[in-house]
């Protein structure tokens, strides 16, 4: 398979959460253009998350810990642990879960 982001149109998945969305077998990677103050509230679900920064700074609070990360900080998120973030700044991220995200295909 081979994939063009620029090619790929973006979806607003949730407010001012713009992403480019990849699926396989067994993963999604979400490519986001997040905008400033942007939320995503508290949730869990029972995929496996890594997040990378790529652009900016993002808040995220994992399991109730609060941290600000930046450009090649990365989050592994376990199944089923609560968590949510939000933008402090414009910024530019990436998601890798697995198995893969039905509800964003």
């Amino acid at each position: 398979m081979h994939i063009k982001l620029s090619e790929i149109n973006a979806k607003e998945i949730m407010p001012g959460y713009h992403g480019k969305l990849i699926h396989t077998l067994n993963m999604s990677l979400a490519f986001w253009e997040v905008e400033k103050d942007a939320v995503v509230p508290e949730h869990s679900h029972m995929n496996e998350q890594v997040l990378q920064v790529l652009e900016g700074q993002f808040e995220f609070t994992l399991n109730g810990m609060t941290k600000v990360y930046v450009p090649g900080d990365l989050v592994v998120i376990g199944p089923d642990v609560p968590h949510s973030g939000k933008a402090l700044t414009a910024c530019k991220l990436m998601d890798i879960f697995s198995p893969s995200r039905e509800e964003y295909k």
